[in-house]
This record gives structure tokens, sequence and C-alpha cells, in this order.
């Protein structure tokens, strides 16, 4: 059977995270991601913190966090932290980070390949008890060790550029395909299995995107579909038929927020990303993935903290009939 994931976005106090936490774990969902997403959202580690001490069976941890935002030993050892808090629940979800939270910042996402591959490096080999001395893309270790980590805690990659998916297919445990257009999805599967063949890994893949049976569902989506428009490959934004004054448009409006950027995202924009139609519809689409892709594991984000109970509940209905 196909595992089911959950990823919050704590854009809400972290007490009603918590509680959708809680109600996932009540439905099934055998993962609970957090998103990080720096000054526009909860903090992902106190946030995290407190799902695993309200929470018994769920794996908890980052969707994503990225190298820049925190040294790279410093998440090794929060993330090493919270599996012990949750009784060995914990997991790494690592990408190069996006515009919504380096933005802000004013933090250059200097040479991503090269310092999500670093920061993963040395995540597992701290993970594993080495005493680390390494310089790496935007940071240095010298003899830095990690004695209460568990070693065989899951590191899972995000991305969508080519080299990024081979990254994740050659050193991660597992890979997050989001949001990725259906069309190309047997594409970008491909160049993760040639990364694995590569090195011998086997990692798992996981597809994320957004679930609609509303027309509510679609407008939620519609926000979150902003940065992801203005981070895509420029194959993909052809294929949409996206401009780069349209991409302009959308960067720029998002300075007032997502869902005033979510105004200029139109919906044959959103509908090649995301699983749509009646429950029946939307399980037939994810059987067909499975069998086809080999996919492991569907992850829904939660993008609307209000409607997601419903959301979670519809999600976990769809799953039931694979």
């Amino acid at each position: 059977m196909i595992r089911t994931s959950v990823n919050l976005i704590p854009e809400a106090p972290v007490s009603e995270v918590v509680a959708l936490a809680v109600e996932a774990e009540r439905l099934g969902y055998d993962r609970c991601w957090v998103y990080d997403e720096g000054l526009a959202t909860r903090d992902v580690y106190v946030t995290l913190a407190a799902i695993a001490q309200a929470t018994s069976r769920i794996e908890i941890g980052t969707g994503i966090t990225n190298p820049y935002t925190r040294h790279p030993a410093t998440t090794a050892a929060t993330i090493a932290t919270l599996d012990e808090l949750s009784g060995g629940r914990a997991f790494l979800g690592l990408g190069a980070g996006g515009s919504l939270t380096l933005g802000p910042l004013r933090v250059d996402r200097s040479r991503p390949l090269a310092a999500v591959r670093d920061t993963l490096t040395a995540c597992r080999r701290l993970f594993s008890g080495e005493s680390v001395s390494m310089t790496g893309e935007g940071f240095r270790l010298d003899g830095a060790t990690l004695g209460f980590a568990r070693p065989d805690i899951p590191i899972w990659l995000a991305g969508r550029g080519p080299k990024m998916l081979q990254l994740g297919g050659e050193l991660a445990d597992g890979v997050m395909l989001d949001f990725i257009h259906r069309d190309r999805l047997g594409d970008y599967v491909a160049l993760v299995r040639d990364g694995a063949a590569r090195c011998g890994n086997d990692p798992r893949l996981m597809y994320s995107t957004m679930v609609i049976t509303d027309e509510a569902a679609m407008a939620a989506t519609r926000p979150h579909m902003t940065y992801r428009l203005v981070d895509s490959p420029p194959e993909v934004k052809a294929a949409l038929g996206i401009s780069p004054a349209e991409i302009d448009q959308i960067r720029a409006a998002m300075a007032d927020g997502l869902h005033a950027a979510g105004e200029y995202v139109r919906e044959e924009w959103v509908t090649p990303f995301v699983i749509a139609g009646t429950i029946g519809q939307c399980a037939d689409q994810i059987a067909a993935m499975v069998r086809t892709h080999g996919i492991d594991e569907f992850l829904l984000p939660v993008l609307d903290l209000a409607q997601a109970p419903e959301l979670m509940a519809t999600v976990a209905e769809v799953v039931a009939r694979l």
C-alpha cells in the first residue's frame, strides 16, 4: 500500500498546527512534514517539537528546510534532538530553498546543488557519529561530532532541476517530487533513478501535490502556486505559456502577500500540477502514478489551515480507495 503524508504550513498559532497533526495521525497518515518558510511562518522546529509531544506514531520532519538559513551542523543537531524527543520518529527534509523563504532575508541562493550536496553529506556523517572536518558550500566543520544521533535518520531531498533530482537519487533516502507537471513526471522519476543507479542507491519516491475536489480547494491552491511558478525551470514555464512579464508580475505582487500574487495565477496554469476531480477520479489518478512510476508515498500539502480537517479527511478517503 502507498504511504500517505501531510505537509502543514505553520501560518497559524502553533497550537492550531499541532491539533491538525494530531488529526492527521488519527486519520492514519504516516508522516507529518512542516514547512520551513522563514519569517513567513512560525518556527519549524518549535512547531515540530510541539507536534512530537502531542503525537505517538506519526513520523515528523522538515518539509523542507534549506542549506542557507542555518548552519548544517545546527540543522543536524536539531533534527537529532527532535528524533530523541519523539522516540525515533524524526526525518530531515532538505532542498535548495525558494524565494518565499530566502527573499525577505536577502539570502542569495548561491550554488544550490553544491550547497544541498554538502549539507546532506555533513548531516549524514554527523548522524553516523563521525568526527567531521570539511569545507562545504558556505560552511566549514572542524572535528565536529554529534554524540546522540540515530545513524539511520532518513534524509529526504526535494528538487525540480535535473541535477538536483539526480543528486537525490545518488545520496538521499527518499526524493520528494513536489507539484511536478503530471505529463513530465516520468522524466523526473527517470532522473532520480539515473542518479540512484550510479551509486547503487534505492531511494523512495514521493509525489506531492494538492487534491482538488471543489472550488474552495482551487482557491486555496492558487496563492501557493505563485512561488512554485516563479521558481519553475524555464522549460516548464515555456510549456505552460507563461511569459517573462507574467512571471515578473507574480514576483512583484508577492511583496503584498501570496494571496495578492495568487490573483495573477490562471487556473490553466494550476491544473497540470494537481490531482483534480471526484474522489473516485482522484483515486484513479494516484493509482495510475503508483503503477506507472513506482511512487511509494503521496504527500498532501495543506495550504489553507481553515480547510485542513475536511481536506485531510477527503484525501484519506481517496487513498482508502486505492
